[in-house]
This record gives C-alpha cells, sequence and structure tokens, in this order.
C-alpha cells in the first residue's frame, strides 16, 4: 500500500499572502485543523496549524506568511513512499497530520492520524480464518484439517487449554484479526503463533512420509 491510496485529496491549501482571519474561518468551515502552504505553482513552502492560526490572532498577525513554519521544518511524505513510512513519521514526530508531495515537491495530500486509524481498523476487521487460508495456499500440499490440528495443538501448548480442531475453526470464523491480536497478547505473538503453526503443520508431515 502507498501514501496515496490512504491521503487525504479533499485537504484545503492557503497561500503565504493569506489573511489569517480568512484561514481560521476556513479551517473552521471544512474542520481541517493543519493546512500546507502553497506558492502559485502548488509547491509546499509552509505549514500552518490551527495552533498557529490562534497565536497569530492572539498576537496580531495579519498574513499566513508571518505564522507559518517553514520548510525545512516540515516532515512530509511521497505519494509514491510506503504508507507505512507516513504511519511510523506520524507517530514517531507525534503529528496529528503530514503533508504529500509529488516528485516535483507539489502538495498532492495530506495524511492526518485519523486517516491512519481508519485504514488500520479496516485490517483489524478482517476475519482470521481469511489468513489461515493464505496460509494453506501458501503451504503447498498441506490441508485445510491438517492447519486446523496443528492450529490446535500450538494453542494447547500456550494455554494449557485442550481444543479440538472442529472447535478451533469455529473460534477463527468468528474471530477477526484485531479480535485475534488482544487475544494473544499482540502483533508479534500473533505471527509467532502463525510461524509456529506452519512449522508444525511441515514437521508433521514430513515425520509422516518417514514412516
Amino acid at each position: 500500500m502507498k501514501v496515496k491510496e490512504i491521503m487525504d485529496k479533499e485537504f484545503i491549501a492557503v497561500s503565504p499572502e493569506d489573511r489569517v482571519v480568512d484561514v481560521s474561518l476556513k479551517m473552521e468551515e471544512t474542520r481541517k485543523f493543519t493546512t500546507p502552504v502553497v506558492d502559485g505553482d502548488g509547491k509546499l513552502v509552509g505549514w500552518v496549524t490551527s495552533f498557529d492560526v490562534m497565536r497569530g490572532l492572539r498576537d496580531g498577525l495579519e498574513l499566513v506568511s508571518d505564522i507559518m513554519q517553514p520548510p525545512e521544518r516540515i516532515v512530509h511524505v511521497n505519494e509514491n513512499d510506503p504508507a507505512r513510512l507516513a504511519v511510523l513519521k506520524t507517530a514517531h514526530h507525534k503529528l496529528v497530520s503530514i503533508p504529500v508531495l509529488d516528485d516535483d515537491g507539489r502538495v498532492v495530500g495530506v495524511v492526518r492520524s485519523f486517516d491512519i486509524v481508519e485504514t488500520l481498523s479496516q485490517l483489524y476487521e478482517i476475519k482470521v480464518y481469511k489468513i489461515f487460508e493464505a496460509m494453506n495456499e501458501e503451504l503447498k500440499g498441506v490441508s485445510w484439517d491438517e492447519l486446523m490440528e496443528a492450529a490446535a495443538i500450538i494453542t494447547r501448548r500456550r494455554t494449557g487449554k485442550r481444543i479440538k480442531p472442529k472447535e478451533y475453526e469455529e473460534r477463527i470464523r468468528n474471530s477477526t484479526f484485531g479480535e485475534a491480536i488482544w487475544a494473544t497478547g499482540g502483533l508479534e505473538k500473533f505471527f509467532v503463533g502463525l510461524i509456529a503453526i506452519g512449522e508444525l503443520v511441515i514437521a508433521r508431515k514430513i515425520a509422516r512420509a518417514r514412516k
């Protein structure tokens, strides 16, 4: 997934010559709390947040050029960068949003923190059995029943609770990816469990072939 797939294309942009009071009204009407400042060619020359606007109004500053953050201080991404880069930069710098540029430096979008949350929430709603079906396709020659048997064994080893393959199958049919992550104690543990299941399936097939 690339940045351009999660960015907000309905962003507002302002000019350095715009009045601060006009920008405050524009941000309020559109409910956008950050905005890129662009030149006549649409290239990024500054960045304004609602805090900058509040400061400008309080201090009696009239123009956007008086309150905007300079380009060298602006964290940004390219539209063709991996989406995860936008997520990492937003989290690392604790930002509400960051501008997205094309190869010519023009602003083509804005990635907002709630866009990231919305995208992640969609991933969390993926059914777990879809992930197991993908494993089934990748582990050539492995049946669905073998996969469920291995999953039940790994679950028993980790939790101490006995569970039959059919019970495990019913459980994942009703579980989402997000629920599974919470239940297993985090993303890393969830995928470690999947790897363990795959390894067990292969080990059992090799053992059977040797008999």
